[in-house]
């Protein structure tokens, strides 16, 4: 796949989609090799997607795409089933992932530029089972122990199935199965990706890089007892579990409003605030400026071109959170409206929707 762009230009552009990349001097090499690049993502169909899953993924794909690399996303159907998702019926996960890619469709990702790849078509593939079994012959049970975090669970064995070190040994494998150099997923998933770093040599594989994207904060008051930087931010993410700390991607105007009008955001403080996040991850990427209009006895209509300008502003309190999340719900309602049209018009799309509607009630 070809890019107009010079290799630093690609570089600077990986570069906003991961919040942590190792390594960068690995991903210039591979950059400046001239093969075709493969990155990859794994999702569980597991549920309504929402807002981090939906557009900021098409953002962050469309990043890597336009930087010349083809992009493999992959329905790690058999996944969510051995992590119990959708009561471990295989036949509803894979409605589910029907949906997710209709979703995808619909909000803007370049599809032209994406594969998609389900993990029950490679289940098919005894060549997949041997690298699996390779995988887990790599290690000690204790080093996969240590990746169960991915999968949304504690490391306690109490808590821990033989299906979920499966898991772990099949989401290593996808990756050089998939010819994949660059991973591109979570910060929660890094351990897996570090691990993958570790084995790939071992079993005649290269290191892929791990290009990790920031994981959006729940709307709710952040809670975190724990001190490694990674960690907490998976104990702040967005939560499938509290439905109003997430914006889902067929959302009704009024379930926006209702959500942004009551999600954490106290005049003046930036840290570790979920409307400035959105801010900063979903509309400085979606549109070109936030014009945030007011009476001018509170101050006017104010634009801003840059997060760094909004945040400066929100810190000084020269700027309400009333006044922000008010244009916070219309950018949102903006780019959610194509989406929500898509699953009212089209019959396919909106059957899908209502069969996963139908497993959030029953499951």
């Amino acid at each position: 796949m070809k890019s107009s762009l010079t290799v630093q230009e690609r570089i600077n552009l990986i570069d906003t989609v991961g919040e942590e990349i190792i390594q960068p001097d690995e991903l210039k090499k591979l950059l400046e090799s001239g093969e075709e690049l493969v990155a990859y993502d794994g999702f569980e169909p597991s549920g309504q997607i929402h807002i981090a899953q939906g557009i900021l993924k098409a953002v962050n794909v469309n990043k890597m795409t336009r930087s010349g690399i083809k992009f493999k996303m992959w329905v790690a159907d058999w996944h969510a089933m051995a992590n119990n998702k959708m009561g471990g019926d295989l036949e509803k996960i894979k409605i589910v992932g029907k949906y997710f890619i209709e979703v995808w469709k619909a909000c803007g990702m370049n599809m032209d530029m994406v594969e998609f790849h389900w993990a029950s078509d490679m289940a098919k593939n005894p060549e997949y089972w041997k690298l699996v079994l390779q995988v887990g012959k790599s290690n000690a049970l204790r080093r996969f122990v240590r990746t169960a975090e991915m999968m949304g669970r504690d490391e306690s064995l109490d808590n821990l199935t033989g299906a979920h070190i499966i898991y772990s040994c099949m989401q290593v494998a996808d990756i050089f199965m998939l010819g994949a150099k660059i991973t591109q997923l979570g910060m929660d998933q890094r351990k897996v990706n570090m691990l993958a770093r570790e084995v790939g040599p071992q079993l005649g594989y290269w290191k892929p890089v791990v290009v990790s994207h920031h994981m959006l904060m729940g709307l709710g008051k952040p809670v975190s007892t724990k001190q490694n930087k990674i960690d907490q931010t998976i104990e702040l993410k967005m939560s499938k579990s509290k439905p109003d700390t997430a914006i889902f991607m067929t959302d009704t105007t009024e379930d926006v409003s209702r959500k942004i009008t009551k999600a954490y955001c106290p005049e003046g403080i930036v840290e570790n605030n979920p409307i400035l996040e959105y801010c900063k991850y979903i509309l400085f990427e979606s549109f070109d400026e936030i014009v945030i209009e007011r009476p001018e006895k509170f101050g006017g209509t104010r634009r801003f071109s840059t997060h760094n300008e909004l945040e400066q502003t929100f810190r000084n309190k020269e700027l309400h959170p009333s006044d922000l999340k008010q244009a916070v719900i219309l950018y949102l309602d903006k780019l959610l409206a194509p989406v929500r049209h898509h699953f009212e018009t089209d019959k396919n799309a909106k059957e899908l929707l209502e069969k996963v509607q139908s497993y959030q009630v029953t499951r």
